[in-house]
């Protein structure tokens, strides 16, 4: 996988999404830290393919538990110093949850009102929905299937279906694949 995105990561702007997502989900009481990663990473991958750009340029990588944004912690942790972010500490189920909670509005001037809808349409689409349903459907993403521990997964790899190949697409691709292999060989 690459290492390297053509999109600058911006942690400002995604400050202001983790604040828009956990604003938007405060009263989902199914939304704690890992359901946060899953939805950021649905609102960048689901900008990239409708928008040609996802709205934060983060990298996100591959952990066991799915894709979250390499930044993220760091991130937290800042805003959580600043006093625009705190986790509060709640049970759920007899499960320890991890809830963001926004301590500030966030300023919704760094997104277009397309990118404002496309989040609160993700957000009200896992409404209800928790942290294993939504990690378990990351995991059915080819980026996350494909990548080691801790890569990058490239944005392009959003362009990928789930479907599998039909029989003359594998075909295809055996058959490219066998030149394209010639032709490296020829090139070195």
């Amino acid at each position: 996988m690459a290492k390297i995105s053509k999109f600058k990561p911006d942690d400002g702007k995604l400050k202001e999404l983790i604040l828009l997502v956990s604003l938007r989900s405060e009263t989902d009481p199914t939304f704690g830290a890992v359901k946060l990663n899953k939805l950021l990473f649905n609102c960048d991958f689901a900008s990239y393919l409708t928008y040609h750009k996802p709205i934060t340029g983060q990298e996100y990588f591959a952990l066991k538990q799915g894709p979250a944004p390499r930044r993220l912690l760091p991130v937290t942790k800042k805003m959580q110093k600043r006093g625009d972010l705190a986790f509060k500490i709640v049970d759920y189920y007899g499960l320890v949850q991890k809830r963001p909670v926004a301590l500030r509005a966030p300023n919704l001037s760094v997104f277009t009102p397309q990118e404002v809808a496309l989040v609160d349409g993700i957000v009200q689409r896992w409404r209800g929905r928790n942290a294993t349903e939504i990690s378990d459907r990351s995991h059915l993403f080819i980026g996350w299937k494909v990548a080691k521990l801790e890569e990058t997964i490239p944005y392009s790899t959003a362009l990928i279906g789930f479907r599998k190949p039909t029989a003359d697409e594998e075909k295809r691709g055996l058959a490219l694949e066998s030149r394209a292999v010639e032709l490296l060989t020829h090139a070195s």
